[in-house]
């Protein structure tokens, strides 16, 4: 494998609405301050595991507020009784808080994923704490059936009481009751089979009342198949759907035809995010949501 990327802090380019964010959340007010502040945990975190995503400063976009479906997911929070939401391969946190931040339960938010040391670097760049911020986070592998075991997803409500968050040990007494579950920059990761594994699990988890969502973004081509990347990154080679093989792994793959409405479109990304395909091909961010019906 090549030599990794080395940091490179001209990436890091807040717009007004992220630097305001960071702000209200971490109480630094200093706009010098704060860009070390995280670049800093940025180091950190890249040591831990070299992800393009850390590197390119995913994490400070808030990403979660852009994707199609935000909005109605927001609302949900309002409309059903007892909201989840689940954040898959959450890293420091930062789409979570932002969800509380516009208005979701902060009681009803659980978070995962399989690098602990991200979460408690999330602390570290929000300066907060357990107590301070007591979201629920599961470590752990989401293939792993001691994290998480696939059953078919749900066609009928279930009957059973609401888990109780503090006991949580796992992602299993959520089977058919998470309202949202956000999935971005996850499913590139992994083969074509493990990509549908992955949304036969999380398809397990999702609530069957109406408007319940599974959304992210993904790295997207027109044409499904493969991209490669120049010089060293952490995934060089990674398997892309099509906004149309998108809808045809959820609509018919996983959940029975005409039970969920999916909705994906590939875009160009937005910020620099100091990556290169191989050859002539284009990066594309491909934007989703899959709604139950």
């Amino acid at each position: 494998m090549l030599p990794l990327l080395a940091l490179d802090p001209s990436l890091l380019n807040l717009k007004d609405e992220e630097r305001d964010f960071f702000k209200a959340i971490t109480g630094i007010k200093d706009d010098e301050e704060l860009r070390e502040h995280i670049l800093a945990v940025q180091k950190e975190a890249y040591a831990v595991f070299p992800y393009s995503s850390i590197r390119s400063f995913t994490f400070t976009r808030m990403t979660i507020s852009r994707l199609p479906g935000y909005r109605e997911v927001l609302t949900l929070a309002k409309e059903m009784a007892n909201p989840i939401l689940l954040d898959v391969g959450c890293c420091f946190g930062v789409d979570i808080r932002k969800a509380i931040h516009d208005g979701w339960p902060a009681d009803q938010v659980v978070a995962t994923d399989i690098v602990p040391e991200f979460w408690d670097l999330g602390h570290k760049l929000f300066r907060s704490s357990a107590s301070t911020f007591p979201v629920p986070f599961l470590a752990g592998d989401i293939f792993d059936s001691d994290i998480l075991t696939t059953i078919p997803p749900a066609y009928d409500a279930p009957t059973a009481a609401p888990p109780d968050f503090a006991t949580l040990h796992s992602l299993n007494p959520l089977h058919h009751r998470v309202t949202a579950i956000h999935a971005s920059a996850i499913f590139h990761l992994f083969p074509q089979d493990r990509q549908l594994a992955l949304a036969h699990a999380l398809a397990a988890l999702l609530s069957p009342a109406p408007g319940s969502t599974i959304f992210g973004w993904s790295t997207g081509k027109d044409e499904a198949g493969f991209v490669e990347f120049e010089g060293g990154v952490s995934h060089p080679r990674q398997y892309c759907h099509s906004p149309e093989s998108w809808a045809q792994l959820w609509n018919g793959g996983v959940f029975e035809t005409g039970t969920v409405e999916v909705v994906a479109m590939n875009r160009e990304f937005e910020e620099v995010i100091g990556l290169k395909l191989k050859g002539d091909a284009v990066l594309k961010k491909m934007e989703w949501a899959v709604r139950r019906l």
